[in-house]
C-alpha cells in the first residue's frame, strides 16, 4: 500500500536560485535558468550538503554546531505568498532573491502549510521531501532594509506562516524554470493527542 498520495495540486517553477556565502550583511543570491541537484542538494548553494551543523532552530534537540542531517538543503516559497507578503509591508513585490529562496513555485495554495513529509516531484522523478515551515528570521529583513529603507522591520511579522518550506532532496535531478512540480502527501490524519 503507498504511504505517498498523489495530488491534483501542481505548481509551476517561476524562479531559481543559490545562495554562494553566508559572509555578507545581507543575503546575496544567484538566479538560475536550471539547477542540478545531487543528493546534497545543489553543490554551490551555501546550504548544501547531506549534513550539517545545528542551528537555533533545533537548539531543544541538539547542543548548537552538532553534526546533524541536512534537512534544508532547499527553501521552497509560493509566488502567491509572497505576494501578501508584499501588500502587508506596502511593496510592490518581494524578490525570492531577499529571502534566499531555492525556488519559487506559483500554483499550490496555502503552500507553506503544505504537510511535512510531502513530496514535490517533476515529470523526470526529481523529488524534493518536504522537512517542515520555514521560520521568517533577521537576514530577508536585513535585506529587504538595504532594498527599501524602513521596509524590513516588517518583514517578519508579515511573513509569519508564509516563509516556505525547507525540503531536501529524495531524488537527483535537474530543475528548470517552467517545471510542474506535483504534490504527494503523506496518507496519514492529522495528529490528535487526546
Amino acid at each position: 500500500m503507498p504511504a505517498l498520495i498523489p495530488t491534483n495540486h501542481v505548481a509551476t517553477v517561476t524562479w531559481l536560485g543559490f545562495v554562494p556565502h553566508r559572509d555578507a550583511p545581507q543575503i546575496e543570491t544567484v538566479p538560475l535558468d536550471e539547477m542540478l541537484l545531487t543528493w546534497a542538494g545543489h553543490a554551490a548553494d551555501c546550504h548544501s550538503g547531506e549534513t550539517r551543523p545545528s542551528c537555533s532552530r533545533v537548539l531543544d534537540q541538539y547542543k548548537r554546531g552538532t553534526e546533524i542531517r541536512n534537512t534544508r538543503q532547499i527553501t521552497v516559497v509560493s509566488a502567491q505568498e509572497l505576494a501578501v507578503i508584499a501588500r502587508a509591508l506596502n511593496l510592490s513585490q518581494i524578490d525570492p532573491r531577499w529571502l534566499g529562496a531555492s525556488i519559487m513555485v506559483d500554483g499550490i495554495p496555502d503552500f507553506s502549510h503544505i504537510p511535512p513529509s510531502s513530496r514535490l516531484q517533476s515529470a523526470d522523478g526529481t523529488t524534493l521531501t518536504v522537512d517542515m515551515l520555514n521560520l521568517p528570521c533577521q537576514f530577508p529583513a536585513k535585506t529587504i532594509e538595504m532594498a527599501h529603507p524602513g521596509q524590513g522591520k516588517g518583514f517578519k511579522a508579515a511573513a509569519q506562516g508564509r516563509r516556505g518550506v525547507t525540503a531536501w532532496v529524495e531524488r537527483p535531478g535537474v530543475l528548470r524554470l517552467g517545471d510542474v512540480l506535483r504534490l504527494h502527501v503523506p496518507g496519514q490524519r492529522a495528529w490528535s493527542p487526546k
